[in-house]
């Protein structure tokens, strides 16, 4: 069987790790999209589809704001649903999916930061081989307030929905695909007071960077869950 293909649609601005991270997280043929700057992945349309999956990256504007890249995207996530293929978007694309899909997406009026605490729930085979509570690096302050339709919430912790799932499109708050050097490289670059960064950097230890490893088990089980879409006897295309 062929190697799966996946579309990387870095939706970050300027120069950040998020291509880096994500084309070492995923064992995929991958091809990477800089949607901020005008790069679309083509449609999923006819039988010669070029990509498998796609994976929406994080991204340091908020999904409701006025950018037409942002207006573009949105309408072709609404198009990647209708085709019905595999999606997993993380942090600001797990917010983006949401929104696209008929969800609500606010402004936390804080900022979580830091490795935190997620407790999933039920049996979902994106989470499988990961604990039912786990910990994860998290960066944001915007947050999923409805989800879509028919969508089933997966993850949660005390800032709100952690993961969601809409036929085989995937949201998680979270990032597991970072590893120490981003999070040292994204804590250092927020505005915080004194002792806010103080805390922030307290979750920053051994422990919990090796605690993390686990939440890169969603990587693979996304890809599971590609290969296995792709071999449904009731695919059309």
């Amino acid at each position: 069987m062929s190697q799966t293909t996946i579309a990387i649609v870095d939706a970050s601005v300027g120069d950040t790790p998020a291509e880096r991270n994500l084309t070492r997280s995923l064992d995929a043929e991958t091809h990477v999209y800089e949607v901020s700057d005008g790069q679309f992945p083509p449609l999923p349309t006819g039988p010669d589809r070029a990509y498998d999956g796609v994976v929406i990256s994080g991204s340091q504007t908020s999904v409701y704001d006025d950018h037409d890249w942002i207006h573009d995207l949105t309408s072709w996530v609404r198009e990647v649903h209708r085709a019905d293929v595999p999606v997993l978007g993380i942090c600001w694309g797990h917010q983006l999916l949401a929104q696209a899909l008929g969800g609500r997406v606010v402004d936390m009026g804080e900022h979580e930061l830091g490795y935190r605490t997620v407790h999933r729930r039920g049996d979902d085979p994106l989470f499988a081989g990961v604990p039912v509570s786990f910990t994860a690096f998290q960066t944001h302050s915007d947050r999923v307030a409805e989800l879509p339709s028919g969508a089933v919430e997966l993850a949660r912790n005390d800032h709100g929905i952690q993961a969601f799932r809409l036929g085989a499109r995937y949201g998680v708050q979270f990032h597991p695909e970072y590893d120490r050097e981003t999070a040292e490289w994204v804590i250092g670059n927020k505005d915080l007071s004194a002792d806010r960064l103080e805390s922030v950097r307290a979750t920053l230890t051994d422990e919990s960077v090796e605690a993390a490893s686990v939440a890169t088990t969603v990587f693979r089980n996304f890809l599971g869950l590609v290969a296995a879409h792709q071999r449904r006897p009731d695919r059309t295309d």
